[in-house]
């Protein structure tokens, strides 16, 4: 194996959601100035689910039209768009439009629908392009997705998004149990802890010129691997050998279709076998493989995501920002470990699908229980919250990158439904909470500088 192409797959990787993930940390800085404000968040939330109608798109050419969509070209194409919406967005992210009388960031808006469908149509594009190199390349590719929350992430801490302290503000409490933020006759004056902000080292317009960057490293990425004669030699070797297969068997095959029944007798006992990808699995453990990975991306991708400020912000906000920053680590570091030992049991991979979501069931009513979650005062509430997040991430990461595997085995068809199906899980999920938090506001915030449990 090539170290140089490793380090290419990884760099590659680094381009599929860095747009996105970018944007959502920078959140802290961009929502004061914006006329949404606070809303803003569950509007970005909606545009990333329209925008699958990329993916949509890119899996129905495949399913109808085989053979005509030329992946490189479409590639290419997403890449360079996201490195022109990226640069857009350092210019024109505060810009307004009046819209029916009121002010809304439509530029901002726009552009992160554009984004988000370059992050969306990657997961059906980038993985099955992966599937011309070794499997070994695939974990490689893992860890550059990992890594393109995790950098962003870092650079925001640099940046000092979220960074603030607890001051005192001095209220009044009236008769009738208000606050007031001025002293008025007949009012008692107390302390009042509020939280402030403390500048950033550097704008939001020099961040997103750094996503820009990161994209036109991925574009240099995909380039080299397809240009540099070290990758070109393996995958002239892997194409030249999936030739001679396809070649080899074309008259085998006819034969197996006249010959070999679509059922198969077991004991006497006729049982259907699965036409999927070369047939090692049934049709039974198809569905069970993908019902694991809509249910492991609807968790990570959009239920628990959704509640996460919830159930850590009780606990203070070094407890939320390590939880993110944890979260963050935990996925690169789970497709590192993978490069060295993956176990392809599905038995394990139900039991490890089943762990995550007992530990995400308790993150889940920590957010229903906030602000006043269990061991919300104490130190060894902070510390049990952040190792769930980061536990939680470790095990579900595990079992999305050995389905990545597994379906790499099973061709190229395979991994653009294994993209398919990670984008409908994290729509499912997106659909189902949207609602509960922004509609019916069954979630309530705690404050990190004022606990009254």
């Amino acid at each position: 194996m090539s170290f140089l192409t490793h380090v290419l797959a990884c760099l590659f990787g680094m381009g599929s959601w860095v747009t996105i993930c970018g944007l959502w940390v920078e959140l802290p800085l961009i929502v004061p100035q914006v006329p949404e404000g606070w809303y803003l968040p569950s509007f970005l939330s909606i545009l990333t689910q329209i925008a699958n109608i990329g993916p949509l798109f890119v899996t129905l050419m495949h399913r109808f039209q085989p053979g005509k969509l030329n992946e490189r070209a479409v590639i290419y194409f997403i890449i360079s768009f996201g490195v022109l919406a990226s640069l857009l967005l350092a210019f024109f992210w505060k810009d307004t439009l009046v819209v029916q009388g009121l002010e809304h960031s439509v530029p901002l808006l726009l552009l992160t629908f554009f984004i988000s469908i370059v992050d969306c149509t990657s997961s059906v594009t980038f993985l099955p392009f992966m599937m011309q190199l070794r499997p070994e390349y695939l974990t490689s590719y893992y860890i550059g997705e990992g890594l393109s929350g995790l950098v962003p992430a870092l650079v925001a801490m640099i940046q000092g998004v979220g960074v603030m302290k607890c001051v005192n503000n001095t209220q009044t409490l009236n008769s009738n149990g208000t606050l007031q933020l001025e002293s008025r006759n007949g009012s008692v004056e107390s302390d009042y802890l509020v939280p402030h902000y403390l500048p950033a080292n550097f704008s939001p317009e020099a961040f997103f010129v750094f996503l820009a960057a990161m994209m036109i490293v991925c574009l240099v990425a995909f380039l080299l691997l397809n240009c540099l004669p070290s990758v070109a030699r393996e995958f002239s070797v892997s194409n030249r050998c999936q030739d001679a297969i396809r070649d080899s068997d074309f008259e085998k095959e006819n034969k197996r279709i006249e010959q070999k029944p679509m059922m198969n007798t077991l004991n006497g006992v006729k049982k259907f076998k699965s036409m999927f990808g070369k047939g090692t699995y049934s049709w039974k453990q198809v569905v069970y493989i993908f019902v694991i990975l809509a249910w492991v991306n609807a968790l990570t991708n959009s239920v628990l995501l959704s509640v996460q400020s919830y159930s850590c912000l009780p606990y203070g906000n070094q407890a939320y920002h390590w939880s993110a920053t944890m979260a963050s680590v935990a996925n690169p570091l789970t497709c590192l470990f993978v490069m060295f030992y993956s176990q392809r049991s599905l038995v394990l991979m139900g039991f490890l699908t089943a762990f995550g979501s007992v530990i995400g069931a308790y993150i889940m009513g920590m957010a229903v229980l906030s602000p006043c979650p269990l061991l919300v005062n104490h130190t060894a509430g902070a510390i049990l919250i952040v190792s769930s997040w980061t536990l939680f991430i470790l095990t579900l990461s595990y079992v999305k990158v050995i389905i990545a595997i597994i379906l790499r085995d099973e061709g190229h068809s395979a991994l653009v439904w294994c993209g398919a199906v990670v984008q409908l899980g994290s729509l499912i999920g997106s659909v189902i909470m949207f609602p509960l938090v922004n509609v019916y506001n069954l979630f309530f915030s705690g404050d990190p500088c004022n606990t009254s449990c």
